[in-house]
């Protein structure tokens, strides 16, 4: 009885996962496409594909490739280790599938330009470079719920704060159980900056900080520090933006 019992489990896995190797992701994407990810060119399987191109929480990607992680299955999740190529860049890294509607992000590597990110943080004309490590990135219906890791940003241009670029930055992420958190810093910028950033579940985000000129600050810029308000006994300016996040 157990040794036709363990017969029928093995025949059943195998089954499943000769479905799965040869099913098509075209077919599998029509059926049950996860929130805030929209794609197309799709070709091969659910087991091994690409796709020309596709918009995964506000970021265009192109020449995405995926391979099935089966394991997964187990925890009811689809899981695959994914590449494609970003605006200027790459991302690489794990993602897993709910049927709630989440999309975990594990062992992420990016490099990307900030001009695609543009509209998801609500700064036109954004510009510079971005390098971003994350351990894990959670989404629910396409807006971050958790972050775990690190950005590297340089010759950031902000024309909302001035028209030239203000240098390098790192961006520290960590998960709090009202939303997403971060410590920012400067990192060979033109300004002496440090800051925390939050990101609530509510969408809402407010980034608060404090700057200092340098030898290296445009005259301009250092004029402008001054609509900040008086600074402390270290030369510190206070600042702080907020806004809602539109995915």
């Amino acid at each position: 009885m157990k040794l036709n019992s363990r017969l029928l489990i093995v025949g059943t896995v195998t089954l499943l996962v000769g479905v799965l190797v040869m099913f098509p992701a075209r077919v599998a994407y029509h059926w049950a496409s996860p929130p805030g990810v929209a794609i197309a060119g799709i070709q091969g399987t659910i087991w091994n594909g690409r796709a020309l191109e596709g918009e995964a929480a506000g970021m265009y990607l192109r020449n995405i490739g995926w391979r099935m992680k089966p394991l997964a299955l187990f925890k009811g999740q689809l899981a695959f280790a994914i590449e494609a190529d970003a605006a200027s860049g790459f991302v690489n890294g794990d993602v897993a599938l709910s049927a709630g509607g989440s999309a975990i992000l594990e062992n992420l590597t990016a490099s990307l330009s900030l001009q695609a990110l543009q509209q998801i943080v609500g700064m036109p004309g954004l510009e510079g470079a971005a390098s971003l490590r994350f351990d894990r990135l959670e989404f629910a219906d396409g807006f971050p719920v958790a972050a775990n890791g690190e950005v590297e940003v340089a010759n950031v241009r902000v024309p909302m704060v001035h028209r030239s670029p203000l240098g390098g930055f790192r961006v520290e992420f960590f998960t709090q159980d009202t939303g997403i958190m971060a410590s920012v810093e400067d990192a060979d910028a033109v300004v002496d900056l440090a800051g925390s950033f939050s990101l609530g579940l509510d969408r809402a985000y407010q980034f608060v900080g404090q700057v200092a000129p340098t030898s290296e600050t445009p005259t301009e810029l250092r004029e402008q520090m001054r609509f900040l308000g008086s600074a402390d006994e270290r030369g510190n300016h206070e600042f702080r933006f907020e806004g809602q996040l539109e995915l």
